[in-house]
This record gives C-alpha cells, structure tokens and sequence, in this order.
C-alpha cells in the first residue's frame, strides 16, 4: 500500500484526472442530477482507468451537515489562533517574545501521528473522517447547481485510498484564506521584544533626591548582542498559501509611573544623566519629572514601552499596539533642609 512516506511518487491529481477520472465523474452526472431527496452516488475510479486509485462500494455523497471538525490551516501542524488583541508583556519586569497570541487548536492526526493539516496535492485534511479533499477544477462539466466534485484521499493520505465525491459543501474550513492580522501576530511571534532598562537620577545608591527637584529617567536603547530588541526598529515577515506579511515593530513612546499617581510620557528613550556634563542640575532635555516630587518619601518607579507594529500584505495594511513593562528603580526624595546662623 502506498502510504505517505512515499509522497515523493504519489501521481499528481491532474494526471490522475486526466487518465479517466474526469470522463467517469461525467457519465455519472445524469445519477448525481436526480431530485435533491434522492441519495447522490460516490463515484468509484476502476483501478484499469488509474492505477492510483482504488475502486470503492458505492455509497451516498457525504454533506457538510456531518458533525463540525476542525480543519487546520496550511503549511502547520496545529491550528494555531492568534488572540484578537495583543498581550502587554506582562508585570514587573516581565518580557519575553514578542506577543503572538496564542490560543490551541486542534492538531492533524492519523492513526496516533501528527500530519500536515494541508498538502498542495492532496488539500485539507479533515480529522472526522481522515481524509484530504481536494476540489477538482474546473468544474467538470454537467456538475449539478449548488455541488461540487471532490478528490478524497483517504486513510491520513494513502494514494492507495482515493475516491471521488459530489458534495453540497466542502467540511467545515475548507479552503479558509489566510488572514493577514493574523500572520502579522505569526510574524511578531518570531521576534523579541524587551522590557526596558531603565535608570533614573538621583540614584538612591549614590544619595538622596530632594522635594522640588528635577528628575531625570532614561531606558537603554541597547545590550550585547540585543542592539535593537528594547526599542527597535525590528522586521518579520510570515507566510501562509502564498500571502507574505511583513512586519515593523518600533517604540513609539515611552510611559513612566513615578509611584505617587504621576506619569511622564516621554517620546524617546531619554538622556542618561552624567554629573560632569554641561546639563548637570538642569533638567533633562527629553525625559524627565520636571517639577520633581512635591513631597517627601520613597517612590517605586517603572516605565512601560509603547511599540506600534505595523504590518502590510495582501493588499491591506494596519497597525496595533503592544508593551513591555520594566522592573521597579527606587527613589528617595528628602526634603530641603534650610540651615539658619
């Protein structure tokens, strides 16, 4: 028996057509053209007309009203379902990759193993019956209004097991297109996007901040090995039944909690604060709390990185929004002692 290990000789479906599929499935219109109460015949394929297909007992056309499965996408071995909004990356100090969503799916299986869910010669699998449908175009002629013919093969993909069928409708899923939102989450999944790194000054190891004071944040744009995973730019691309999207992903803005009900929204990364600089007791020329605190205390401060994804393919474009939050940097701020003589 012909089994999918052996693929790589399986007879390609339009020559299987060709050497006398199509001609049996038209002398068998004039049976599938009966009134619609009457059952519609499977055509069997006499193995003298195709050496890769068996001839089966006949029996009624199969119809989408059969009991719903699954029918996995292309070029994967489980349905994958992205979320329909992007996660955040977390709490404090949490990161990771990039946010694909995520959700299960069902997975292809034939007789205890996973197996492509889609074949370019045979189609889609479908897990109720273990068999791949493949629609015969064009549609041959005399095809009764409202059905269509289907090459099925059968057990997981065994060329030995092909029959045809007039279907109503096609399984459940059949012939879904991709959808280019969701190769765009595919397409973030593959990439990682960092909480920053974030420092402020005054430094709590270094000494005291004081009430009224300027403060200066900043995140780092780079590590080692990392230079453009905290705030991009960074490109993907994935690809599903020949759709191609592609993806730019980019901080946009940058959300500082200065743990005392104050944000400072920041559209950059900001300066690092050096103490022998020009800019030393001024304040920062791009990220800071400018008015300072007005009270004394001890502050837990955390900035969250904005970054816009945009993604185009397939004659569409758009753009969504995911973050990353950082870990907590302590503060302290004390306040101004006036000393009198």
């Amino acid at each position: 028996m012909l089994t999918r290990a052996a693929r790589s000789r399986r007879t390609p479906l339009p020559a299987l057509i060709s050497t006398g599929l199509a001609a049996l499935i038209i002398t068998s219109l004039a049976a599938a053209a009966a009134p619609a109460a009457a059952a519609l015949p499977v055509v069997a394929v006499p193995a003298t007309a195709a050496p890769a297909v068996v001839a089966v007992p006949p029996v009624a056309a199969a119809s989408a009203a059969d009991p719903p499965d699954v029918i996995c996408p292309p070029s994967q071995t489980t349905c994958e379902v992205w979320d329909d909004e992007p996660g955040d990356g977390g709490g404090p100090g949490d990161g990771g990759p990039g946010d694909g969503g995520g959700g299960g799916g069902a997975t292809c299986r034939w007789d205890g193993e996973v197996i492509p869910c889609y074949d370019e010669v045979l189609g889609w699998f479908h897990n109720g019956d273990g068999c791949y449908y493949k629609l015969i175009e064009p549609r041959p002629e005399g095809t009764p209004d409202g059905f269509d013919w289907y090459v099925l093969t059968c057990n997981g993909g065994d060329l030995g097991s092909q029959r045809t069928e007039l279907l109503d409708a096609p399984p459940p899923g059949f012939g879904t297109p991709p959808d280019p939102a969701e190769l765009a989450r595919a397409a973030l999944a593959s990439i990682d996007l960092l909480p920053p790194r974030v420092a402020v000054a005054p430094r709590r190891h270094i000494g005291s901040g004081l009430v009224g004071l300027p403060v200066w944040m900043w995140a780092s744009t780079a590590g080692s090995g990392q230079p453009r995973h905290y705030f991009g730019p960074q490109q993907a691309s994935a690809s599903d039944r020949g759709l191609t999207v592609q993806i730019a992903a980019e901080v946009t803005r940058v959300s500082w909690d200065m743990g005392n009900g104050t944000t400072v929204t920041c559209s950059g990364a900001g300066t690092a604060y050096e103490s022998d600089s020009p800019l030393a007791g001024k304040r920062s020329p791009d990220c800071g709390y400018h008015s300072g605190y007005p009270e004394a205390g001890t502050y837990q401060i955390q900035a969250t990185t904005h970054w816009t994804v945009s993604w185009s393919g397939g004659g569409e474009s758009d753009s969504f929004e995911v973050t990353r939050t950082s870990g907590t940097v302590t503060i302290e701020i004390d306040e101004l002692q006036v000393v009198t003589q």
